[in-house]
């Protein structure tokens, strides 16, 4: 299971690279849609709709959604008040998991699924797009980085050492453990990623340890949701992985974070 999970990160890896620093920034920019556009269909069933043609418009209303988010942040006053607005959404969640981690139907699964999906898009789009020389591509991939490590961290301390559950009513698996391990992985990464940017240590390191902490909301949301609608994995589409959402769920909850900072910092311009 481990060697499959490797394998399959290896390649999933490589395609990045090639749409973060190869092809074209408007491929990326498609090619990132598409990724979301999936993540949609899975979501879909946690809402409730299981036939083609439902899943289908779900898609489709997601994919419209970032059309217009899109449009509606060609400045980038416009941008960041939209990431502002994603993470206030995601302050929401936060309460959500804490206080009535229940509280689910199929009308808020649906809702909850265009919050996190659309402005997730927005932000990594967006920041693809920033010029000059791929400096979007860097800082985006930079954000991948520590998302991993915090998850990779959590993975290998949690199977070691977990003993105290994180949110038992949400994702059992998930131990305190786990986020501390996530966390020490999490502070090296930006501890190296300040040297790599030249930026101010204090703050980036602290930008690097908000992204790990809210990506772990990302993963206990969509666990949430999957516990709801009785499913494991959100799919089967990466092997050793499950979905496509059980790849990005920390991401879409670090991104409107990672974005904030970036622009508190002075590196969005």
């Amino acid at each position: 299971m481990l060697r499959t999970r490797v394998l399959t990160a290896l390649v999933l890896l490589a395609l990045l690279l090639a749409v973060l620093f190869w092809l074209p920034t408007a491929f990326g920019v498609l090619f990132l849609a598409l990724v979301v556009l999936m993540g949609a269909w899975e979501w879909a069933a946690f809402a409730g709709l299981t036939r083609a043609g439902a899943r289908l418009l779900y898609v489709l209303a997601t994919g419209a959604l970032c059309a217009l988010a899109w449009r509606a942040t060609t400045s980038s006053s416009g941008f960041v008040a939209g990431m502002a607005l994603a993470a206030l959404w995601w302050a929401v969640a936060f309460l959500w998991l804490a206080l009535k981690p229940h509280a689910v139907n199929r009308l808020t699964a649906g809702a909850a699924g265009l919050l996190v999906l659309v402005p997730a898009w927005l932000g990594l789009a967006r920041l693809l797009a920033l010029a000059p020389e791929r400096r979007g591509a860097w800082l985006l991939l930079y954000m991948l980085l520590l998302v991993w490590a915090a998850d990779i961290g959590a993975y290998f301390a949690g199977r070691r050492f977990g003993r105290v559950k994180l949110a038992p009513e949400v994702s059992p698996n998930k131990t305190w453990e786990g986020v501390i391990g996530g966390t020490v992985l999490g502070l090296l990464v930006a501890l190296v990623g300040a040297r790599v940017f030249a930026a101010p240590a204090v703050s980036f390191v602290g930008l690097g340890l908000a992204v790990v902490g809210t990506s772990m909301v990302g993963d206990l949301t969509e666990s949430m949701f999957k516990r709801y609608a009785h499913l494991k994995d959100s799919g089967s589409l990466l092997p050793g992985h499950g979905g496509v959402l059980d790849r990005i769920d920390s991401i879409t909850s670090a991104v409107p974070f990672y974005v904030l900072g970036l622009s508190w910092t002075g590196m969005l311009a």
